[in-house]
């Protein structure tokens, strides 16, 4: 299998007659392609910044491992953490503006 059919759920891709949203991972540099120079530069620089990526990475593998049937878990428990992951993208992107405006 290649990478990017492991990362797109390649199992949920082949359903005759039925249309699936493949599950993606949402890795940082993908959600804010925009700010790659601000990410690598925080990553190196903040602690802080660091402390949330790691978080945001981790939770957002874990809900990739869900939602790909790899780890069980209710859709309430998997909502929390996707509202989590959200929470944790509005701090990053914060920081990423703040970063950005050379603050």
């Amino acid at each position: 299998m290649t990478p990017a059919a492991d990362e797109l759920g390649s199992r949920d891709l082949i359903q005759p007659g039925v249309i699936v949203m493949p599950h993606a991972r949402h890795p940082l540099h993908r959600e804010f392609p925009e700010h790659q120079e601000q990410l690598r530069a925080l990553l190196a620089s903040d602690s802080h910044f660091g402390q949330l990526a790691e978080r945001y990475e981790a939770l957002d593998k874990r809900i990739y491992a869900v939602e790909d049937g790899r780890e069980p878990l209710d859709d309430a428990a998997l909502q929390t953490l996707k509202n989590q992951r959200v929470t944790l993208t509005e701090q990053i992107a914060e920081r990423l503006r703040q970063a950005a405006r050379g603050g």
